[in-house]
């Protein structure tokens, strides 16, 4: 019974991308294995955003070249943001791999598994999983026209590409069928959702769409970029009860002088008032954001006005990362890679203490509280699901709860998730 292992790492695009890589190989005949060592195939699904995911993907080549030596009957695929135009060259760099292909490029995947006679039909889209998760994702827009200075998605994921709504709207209903009962919608800019289509439909009108799908309970949707969170999807997201309550709204910095060099098109003080707009039109909303410390030439100063701004916005959750400079973007480019690594490293750490003890506050607040949440699976004899506003939350029973919406009556918080019992009858 011939098997496949498919290593994923990055963002949510590519984990929904390698899920539907999985539902071919699995309509190929083949099985998924967690041993690499035990597969016919292996595919990678890589992330290049930062120097330490780059660096896990060299290793994990280095290590799967070794493999092949014993086992020179296995096929390697490398996809995700690792795969440049310059495909000639990464097949010399790395002979061990059978095929390179771009970030969604499924046409060449099958290509090549047809002239491997792996499949005899090529299908045109790629298959649903028969028994997908409670929660999963979907991919509305490919690609990003935003070109911020630090950033290598344009470059490896193209332009702005968005799914027919109609298309989205058909699939998300089979998803249904099958047992989904949140999605959430994913985009590089899902805010840019449907400008590059005929009909030009918007992001706002999608949800709309999408609310009135018979069995669905939730919907998220990811990332967004400031500069477009338009009025009309504020609105939506406050109007639509099935809209989960939790924005995902990128800061990167609270300096002015470098939101410019990272060419993000707004300034801190903007950024302050969207946030206030949300929190105004979304009482319940709960923000994540993202920062990137030690970008080229950011000062003591600099770097305080991002805490000083991460302080007085009190966000659910902040990813922090230290710049990473990638060839190819204006930033590698244009600006000298200058902030020592151990002031990254210090200023990370500041960020993250910052916000251990912001968190600590928010979700103490929940402290002997009842959430409803969809159950999503179980974690160390733990089930867990999340809220609305996207809190994660632990509890244990003896009782079958996976893909249900149950009360939770919350006994223990930490900043990073939240342990409690059901109470439901």
């Amino acid at each position: 019974m011939p098997k496949f292992h498919i290593w994923t790492i990055g963002c949510q695009m590519n984990k929904a991308e390698s899920e539907r890589i999985a539902g071919y190989l699995k309509q190929f005949g083949y099985h998924n294995t967690p041993d690499s060592k035990a597969a016919d195939i292996v595919v990678l699904n890589t992330c290049v955003v930062r120097q330490h995911a780059e660096g896990k993907v060299l290793g994990n080549l280095g290590y799967l070249r070794g493999i092949k030596k014993a086992k020179p009957h296995l096929s390697i695929l490398v996809t995700g943001c690792f795969v440049n135009s310059k495909v000639e060259e990464l097949e010399k760099l790395f002979p061990q791999v059978d095929l390179f292909f771009k970030p969604g490029a499924y046409p060449d995947f099958l290509h090549w598994a047809h002239k491997q006679g792996i499949v005899s039909k090529i299908e045109k889209s790629p298959p649903l999983p028969n028994q997908p998760a409670p929660a999963t994702f979907v991919p509305i827009i490919q690609g990003c026209n935003n070109f911020c200075s630090y950033c290598i998605v344009p470059y490896r994921r193209g332009r702005e590409k968005s799914h027919p709504l109609p298309e989205i709207v058909c699939e998300v209903k089979e998803l249904v069928k099958r047992g989904v009962k949140e999605v959430t919608l994913l985009g590089q800019n899902v805010n840019s959702y449907g400008h590059d289509l005929p009909e030009n439909p918007t992001l706002a009108e999608l949800l709309t769409e999408l609310n009135q799908v018979d069995g669905l309970l939730r919907i998220r949707f990811l990332t967004n970029h400031p500069k477009d969170m338009s009025p009309e999807l504020i609105t939506a997201i406050a109007s639509l009860d099935k809209v989960c309550e939790h924005i995902s709204l990128p800061l990167q910095s609270g300096d002015d002088e470098i939101l410019k060099n990272m060419r993000r098109g707004y300034t801190a003080d903007q950024y302050h008032q969207l946030v206030a707009t949300l929190r105004s039109t979304i009482p319940q909303v709960a923000l994540s954001t993202d920062v990137i410390v030690g970008f080229p030439g950011e000062t003591d100063e600099q770097f305080n006005r991002t805490l000083d701004l991460l302080e007085e916005n009190k966000f659910d959750t902040v990813h922090v990362a230290a710049y990473s400079p990638r060839s190819s973007t204006m930033a590698a480019r244009k600006f000298q890679d200058n902030v020592p690594i151990a002031v990254k490293k210090e200023r990370l750490q500041k960020v993250e203490a910052l916000q251990t003890a912001i968190a600590t506050g928010i979700n103490s607040q929940l402290l002997e509280k009842t959430e409803e949440i969809l159950v999503e699976g179980k974690r160390k004899g733990k089930w867990f699901g999340r809220t609305r506003n996207n809190k994660l939350v632990f509890f244990e029973s003896s009782d079958h709860y996976l893909g249900e919406l149950i009360k939770v009556k919350i006994d223990k918080t930490s900043p990073w998730a939240l342990q409690g019992y059901c109470i439901t009858n």
